[in-house]
């Protein structure tokens, strides 16, 4: 009988929609000791790091930064423009869009949510027919997901920024760009939205721990008539600072903006366009792999639209509860570990690809491999020819 050996020694490689992987130059800038946080290099950097953050974002607004994840920068733009009892509207198209919604009712909000499932996009007629029926505009804010990490879905803001604008309607326009911001196509200020939230751990390439929430004029003259904010939450005094402190309601999260500097250092240097076309290269690579693979009948893509997928995670699903014994054979023979299903109704069978930040080609092709070789050892039925498939995808975007 032939003993069996795991192949998962060597670097690991963490696959999963975020945290994603860090580049060496964030790790590295990160190992030093505790700075100064009085005076010197640090407060210095500030400036410069809130500029380029807009830079990602396509802003020339506003932008708080949080010692918070995700959900804290939900509650974060949620509690400076939506006051107890106010009505946001909430079209979900996966797991987050909930989430989102049930902050803004833990802090008082009324929530009308338009759940679209799990596999689709939004439904912009049913949006503007609740807008429409909204003649006296209680709805203050639309909470939109544009890329729902869970579902893989990437959603068209541009085209709710045309619903409202065409109803006249004044509600604010408030974006999740938690796993979009860096990978898929976000511009801010061209693209209407009023408030935008975001977090360090996925595009933007740090440690998970750090949140930014983007606004507006139109935001900010809401926020100044809010009877009330709580004082950690108020973005006023972050963009505003009369002492370096004020950016961090206290102690600067500081190693994680060395790690962010040298992050958006890595990002302008590429540049914008650039990332958003990398990220769209790799996207159709992962994607021409898993329809082939799907041929089997066994593996489907939760998204059937290409139109409508991310570039920067892709959700998909094995019969027979089988993504769960995939993703624990590629992370434990193979060292690479792929994302859990999340808010699905089959969790055993669900499974997702982060492709997001720091990743290329020949880490995109890794993957592949890995998730052919789990579907062999584990006599998963597939299409054949998915590997080269998605090489000449690559070979012929690199060409182009």
């Amino acid at each position: 009988m032939t003993q069996q050996y795991s192949l998962a020694q060597g670097r690991e490689y963490l696959a999963i929609p975020g945290p994603s992987v860090m580049p060496d130059a964030v790790l590295q800038a990160m190992h030093r000791p505790s700075p100064n946080i009085y005076d010197g290099a640090l407060v210095e950097m500030m400036p410069g790091l809130t500029r380029d953050l807009k830079r990602v974002a396509r802003t020339e607004h506003h932008v708080a930064i949080y010692i918070a994840n995700g959900h804290g920068t939900w509650e974060a733009a949620l509690s400076n423009v939506i006051a107890p009892g106010e009505t946001v509207l909430a079209p979900a198209s996966g797991r987050f869009t909930h989430g989102w919604a049930e902050m803004a009712e833990g802090i008082g909000a009324k929530v009308s949510l338009l759940d679209f499932g799990m596999s689709s996009t939004w439904d912009l007629d049913r949006i503007a027919e609740a807008l429409r029926a909204d003649t006296t505009h209680q709805i203050k804010a639309v909470l939109a997901v544009h890329v729902d990490t869970s579902s893989s879905i990437r959603n068209d803001i541009p085209a709710l920024r045309a619903v409202l604008d065409d109803l006249n309607h004044p509600a604010l326009l408030m974006a999740d760009c938690i796993a979009s911001l860096g990978c898929d196509r976000f511009e801010m200020d061209a693209w209407g939205v009023d408030v935008m939230v975001t977090a360090s751990q996925k595009g933007l390439m740090t440690p998970a721990g750090v949140g930014f929430v983007f606004f507006n004029d139109k935001a900010q003259a809401k926020r100044a008539e809010m009877p009330r904010v709580s004082q950690y939450w108020d973005w006023q005094p972050r963009v505003t600072p009369e002492m370096f402190y004020q950016y961090f309601n206290g102690t600067a999260p500081t190693h994680h903006l060395y790690g962010l500097r040298a992050a958006l250092d890595l990002i302008h240097a590429e540049g914008i366009e650039a990332i958003w076309a990398r990220h769209a290269r790799l996207a159709k690579a992962i994607w021409t792999a898993c329809e082939i693979w799907a041929q089997g009948d066994a593996l489907q893509l939760n998204v059937a639209d290409r139109a409508h997928r991310s570039h920067a995670v892709t959700a998909l699903r094995l019969t027979d509860g089988r993504g769960t014994p995939l993703r624990r054979f590629t992370e434990t023979q193979l060292g690479l570990t792929l994302g859990i299903g999340l808010g699905m109704e089959d969790q055993d069978g669900c499974f997702r690809l982060g492709h997001m930040g720091h990743v290329n080609a020949q880490m995109v092709m890794a993957m592949l491999g890995g998730m052919e070789t789990a579907m062999a050892a584990l006599s998963i039925p597939r299409g054949s020819g998915a590997l080269e498939a998605a090489a000449a995808v690559l070979a012929d975007q690199i060409q182009g």
